[in-house]
């Protein structure tokens, strides 16, 4: 998703980005420095902006794709070791996102570059892939200025599901930072609930039924991977072409469901959204294309349910979309929601974007709208703990996730649950 342009860094001008010269030096100095993918470390003689390129992608390496993606690890630890790589980077692209190690690899992808799929493992294939992108960087580089990290996971709506299907209905849906809108079709997917009594993010159930689309398999009593039994709770259209399975990190009720689960679908009388470039994946095949290109490679579920899930809203009315910056665009738009209606503006790992100024500063427009609305309305924020830090913890539960990576599920301002990033775990307060 993209939320506001005032990120540190970003800017879309040319300026010496444009020079060949780091490309065309590269394509005849061979291939620098890439041996063994180790910690991080420094990388000596390079610039100070390539070295903080370099730090970026081994700190990427061993802080986010360590233990969740092989291919991510090696490739971000061997291009924060490659002096000239991470000086052509830090040469022809702005600081800031558009040195995103995400962005490089998916730009990659997108251009079938070598190793698309499972990602450049070993140092031969990693000099495979180096090769191609720099004589292949003018495109690369196009692909990166033009495009963003627009994560659109529409298995989250798992974990939205039990806080929405409880508000008084029916609801009128307004998300910030929506990306591509999948998330605004609480309704066109089916879910599965498992209960799980016990530590988790959900990763061992990432590839259980139905989670990379197709018929759900799991009924009650139904068996999760490894031959682990857990009582099942489905909700949703049985012809829906994708199921999204998600653990539940709480003790097994004895009627085999808990106050916390969906007991129905959420009626939604309106959809809308806000983004800086918002994506259609239904009407245009390239930016559906680009959404799979930002799936980490080797995770084909997770492809195959995004295509999934944009074949269930394929029938559905269109979203109100509005191209702009959220702060901006939020009064106007939430005034357009039909009376008789509950308003929800919601958001799922869209606040880490903004400054903590700019934070806070939503925090207190999303308050004003509900409360200037006539009959009020909910917000719901899905964020990691340290993008709110106002938001008290209860008493009883420790104040940070087990998880470093899960995120806290809040209404009004007061946390109800821990959630796996990708909608695979609940964890109820």
């Amino acid at each position: 998703m993209v939320v506001n342009a005032e990120r540190p860094g970003y800017s879309e001008s040319p300026g010496h980005a444009e020079s060949p010269g780091p490309a065309a030096r590269l394509r005849s100095t061979g291939h620098g420095h890439h041996g063994h993918p180790g910690r991080p470390g420094r990388s000596g003689g390079t610039s100070g902006s390539a070295q903080d390129v370099a730090r970026r992608y081994q700190e990427f390496s061993w802080r986010e794709a360590r233990g969740r993606s092989d291919a991510h690890e090696e490739l971000s630890a061997r291009i924060g070791q490659d002096q000239e790589l991470c000086e052509l980077l830090a040469g022809s692209l702005p600081a800031g996102n558009k040195q995103q190690p995400q962005l490089l690899v998916a730009a990659v992808r997108h251009l079938d570059g070598p190793h698309a799929e499972q990602g450049p493992r070993g140092a031969a294939a990693y000099g495979r892939w180096r090769e191609w992108t720099i004589r292949h960087w003018d495109q690369v580089r196009d692909v990166i200025m033009r495009r963003g990290t627009q994560t659109n996971e529409p298995a989250r709506c798992a974990t939205l599901l039990p806080l929405l299907a409880r508000l008084p209905q029916p609801l009128a849906l307004l998300e910030v930072g929506t990306s591509a809108g999948l998330c605004l079709h609480p309704d066109r997917y089916r879910y599965e609930y498992a209960y799980r009594h016990g530590p988790g993010d959900g990763q061992e159930y990432r590839h259980g039924p139905g989670y990379a689309g197709g018929p759900a398999a799991g009924h009650s009593g139904g068996r999760a991977p490894g031959g682990a039994h857990h009582p099942v709770v489905e909700v949703g259209p049985a012809d829906s072409p994708v199921v999204f399975p998600c653990l539940v990190q709480a003790p097994v009720p004895a009627a085999g469901h808990g106050p916390h689960l969906p007991t129905r679908l959420p009626e939604v009388v309106w959809r809308a959204g806000i983004d800086l470039d918002p994506l259609d994946p239904v009407a245009e095949p390239d930016d559906l294309r680009w959404l799979r290109s930002l799936v980490w490679p080797g995770d084909e579920a997770r492809a195959a349910r995004l295509s999934a899930a944009v074949e269930a809203v394929r029938a559905a009315p269109r979203p109100r979309i509005v191209r702009g910056d959220l702060i901006e665009e939020l009064p106007a738009l939430a005034a357009e929601a039909p009376a008789g209606a509950t308003l929800v503006v919601f958001h799922t790992s869209v606040l880490s974007y903004l400054p903590p100024a700019r934070r806070e500063e939503f925090a207190r427009l999303v308050r004003s709208v509900l409360d200037g609305r006539d009959g009020g309305g909910h917000w719901v924020s899905q964020e990691h703990h340290s993008v709110l830090p106002w938001l008290p913890l209860p008493a009883h539960h420790t104040p940070r996730p087990d998880d470093p990576l899960q995120l806290t599920l809040a209404l009004d301002g007061h946390p109800v649950a821990l959630t796996g990033p990708h909608g695979q775990s609940f964890r109820p307060l």
